[in-house]
């Protein structure tokens, strides 16, 4: 039987294809959505997101910054996660992570998080995980701590939406954690 260290029990993460633009776009139109994950963007054209799709499609993972979108066996796409801010030197990288709303509370956010650990950790030899979360996002605060990672910090009033100030908190998890914890 082969196996894909891509795949989950639910979801199969997979690189973007330029058909998805569509999906980027619903995401720049839900207000709530958008503003868990990032910032609100000012409207963006069709064009614009199809061209988003399109070089994104062709983006071979520049410094082990990678987008894959979350696929149902059925092909639907229920969500996405980006690593970023990665660097061999150090073993340490993050991550971003978004779910449509109408799939949220599933747990594919979970299973793509843990996907991306073990390559990352296992795979390509890094030691640690940061993650950032607004102190707004209870569901993300609850995740992260319900995966093992450990609140490390807090940047108070860093992020500001809908005419707040709200605090990013810092949650880290090592190879060696994730190991003890996520052990197949």
């Amino acid at each position: 039987m082969t196996t894909n260290l891509w795949q989950g029990e639910r979801i199969r993460l997979r690189g973007v294809e330029p058909e998805d633009w569509q999906v980027f776009m619903d995401w720049n139109l839900d207000t709530e959505t958008a503003r868990a994950c990032y910032f609100i963007p000012f409207p963006q054209s069709a064009a614009d997101v199809k061209r988003y799709a399109e070089q994104t499609a062709l983006q071979r993972g520049e410094n082990d910054s990678y987008t894959l979108l979350m696929a149902l066996a059925d092909g639907s796409v229920v969500g996405s996660i980006n690593t970023h801010d990665a660097f061999r030197r150090y073993g340490t990288f993050s991550y971003g992570v978004a779910v449509k709303r109408e799939y949220w509370g599933n747990g594919y956010a979970g299973e793509a998080i843990r996907l991306v650990l073990r390559y990352f950790f296992d795979e390509l030899g890094y030691q640690k995980c940061n993650a950032g979360v607004y102190s707004f996002n209870t569901a993300s605060i609850r995740l992260h701590e319900k995966l093992g990672f450990t609140l490390e910090g807090r940047q108070r009033r860093n992020v500001f939406t809908n005419g707040e100030y709200f605090d990013n908190l810092l949650f880290g998890m090592t190879a060696e954690e994730f190991r003890a914890r996520w052990k197949e």
